[in-house]
């Protein structure tokens, strides 16, 4: 079985420099908040133009501390989508704000422009305090619109880049273009640790020191909390492991896309959806997504090849049965609903061999082609 994501193989990889990594910080005997965070968070954001990063717990706490740091909590809305992983809508209601959805494009399955329009006709109440965009599967979202209408509205713009790690819009990379940006190492990510971990990133000093503040109870001084924060620290471990795959990421970024021109290539003309790119826009591919309307027999067929698959997602966040009587939509959701129907994840990851590769996108053709003769 080719799986369709493997953590594991990452370690292999790199087995020497990490072992070496989580030994150096076994003996130093420092374990939070020491110099490898210190530094991992100095080279992201080095990574990053000069970007100021704050290492924290997890992808979900690093949404949660961005979303606070823009001052948002309770009483306020923020816009996002609902073809997410839940941990974006997690976030925002952990702040105390409430949730407003709105509709993805068909093609890039971010935030569409069009579909923020009924939202900002519809909520006119003044509670809209920000935008989270969601680079989804490793394609950047329309920032550059975004960026528009969230400063003529005097709203802050926030990256959900835990997808997008190293994808880029214009030649600047995700996590620069708004105004705070959150990331996750969760290990089947980009750039993805051996247990959980996050980073807040921004540009702006004043939101940066914020974050540094609400991810350590408020402590500038230790013991002393200036503001109610919380505990949220990436440990010394993860920063280490981290900083070694961070050397490695362009090059694993750079493979993604290969297996990607390889299985566009094959799978080209076939009645399926295909991955597009915006202009200008790099895509990184978290996750390489066909459509087809077919799609549950199509992944069954695969499992009976040996080609695993996983649905990113089965079911928008608004019609999960934790949200659907309370979260807030404005409009139609209608290319949310249709990709929740028809998305399916082929096998993506850098240490896939050429062999891996073929076989996978003969086995896409393949089970295309019998399904729809079927």
């Amino acid at each position: 079985m080719i799986h369709q994501t493997s953590p594991g193989a990452s370690y292999r990889a790199y087995r020497e420099e990490l072992d070496i990594a989580v030994a150096r910080v076994l003996e130093s005997g420092w374990y939070i908040h020491g110099a490898e965070v210190a530094a991992f968070e100095s080279e992201f954001g080095a990574w990053h133009a000069g970007a100021q990063v704050v290492g924290v717990g997890s992808g979900t706490d690093a949404l949660q501390l961005a979303v606070r740091a823009c001052g948002i909590g309770a009483g306020d809305s923020v816009i996002t989508v609902s073809h997410t992983a839940v941990a974006t809508v997690a976030a925002i209601e952990l702040t105390g704000a409430s949730v407003v959805f709105a509709d993805i494009d068909a093609h890039t399955y971010c935030l569409s422009t069009a579909g923020l329009e009924p939202a900002i006709d519809a909520v006119d109440d003044g509670t809209i305090k920000a935008i989270i965009a969601v680079h989804l599967y490793g394609h950047p979202a329309d920032m550059r619109t975004l960026s528009a209408i969230a400063k003529a509205r005097g709203w802050y713009l926030i990256e959900d880049c835990a997808q997008a790690c190293g994808a880029s819009l214009d030649g600047a990379r995700v996590g620069t273009l708004g105004d705070i940006a959150a990331f996750s190492f969760y290990p089947t990510k980009n750039l993805g640790a051996f247990g959980d971990g996050g980073a807040v990133i921004t540009m702006r000093a004043e939101l940066a020191d914020r974050v540094r503040l609400l991810r350590e109870y408020g402590w500038r001084e230790r013991y002393i909390s200036e503001i109610a924060g919380m505990n949220s620290r990436l440990d010394e471990v993860q920063a280490a492991l981290l900083r070694v795959k961070l050397r490695h990421l362009d090059a694993a970024n750079t493979r993604r896309k290969a297996i990607a021109e390889h299985y566009l290539a094959t799978l080209a003309g076939l009645p399926i959806g295909l991955p597009t790119v915006a202009p200008e826009a790099e895509h990184v591919y978290h996750q390489f997504v066909i459509r087809s309307a077919r799609r549950d027999r199509l992944r069954d067929a695969l499992r009976a090849a040996g080609v695993g698959t996983l649905v990113h997602y089965p079911v928008p966040v608004h019609q999960q049965p934790a949200y659907s009587d309370r979260v807030r939509r404005v409009g139609t959701l209608l290319e949310t609903e249709a990709a929740a129907r028809e998305v399916l994840s082929l096998p993506m990851y850098p240490e896939l061999s050429d062999a891996d590769v073929e076989r996978v996108a003969t086995a896409v053709r393949d089970a295309v082609l019998t399904v729809a003769a079927e």
